[in-house]
């Protein structure tokens, strides 16, 4: 009976893959999978329904990657934060849903408005909040 060969990897390079896994425990570094977060985001006057929350909220964690399918039921709306870092603005028209992503990579809670409508209670309203936790 014939015998494979054995392949080990180097010693180097399995003490040096350690000491770098224990330096990463040591300081602190904790190793988390980044998560792709799906939200259905539907705009009307005065208000936004989201996906998977009885409030308009979208609650993620930092580093998560965030899909928005964004639609408007009656006129037109807009999905924006206008925040220093998060500056995001998307339009929809009933039944022309469009479809962005971004990175949540800083932590807090930001303010989700429509800044179309003519109306003012609906410029007022139409609120929700992103929340991105650690």
């Amino acid at each position: 009976m014939d015998r494979l060969p054995v392949r080990l990897i180097p010693r180097g390079v399995s003490i040096a893959f350690g000491a770098l896994m224990v330096a990463a425990i040591a300081s602190g570094v904790l190793l988390r999978a980044q998560n792709k977060v799906n939200f259905s985001v539907s705009a009307y006057k005065y208000g936004y329904r989201i996906s998977g929350s009885d409030k308009a909220e979208m609650r993620v964690h930092q580093d998560d990657l965030v899909r928005v399918m964004f639609s408007a039921e009656d006129i037109p709306h807009s999905f924006t934060i206008d925040d220093d870092h998060y500056r995001i603005s998307r339009r929809a028209e009933p039944g022309k849903p469009v479809m962005f992503e971004f990175r949540a990579d800083k932590v807090g809670v930001f303010e989700i408005y429509c800044n179309l409508s003519d109306d003012p209670r609906c410029r007022k309203e139409t609120r929700g909040k992103l929340i991105v936790e650690k």
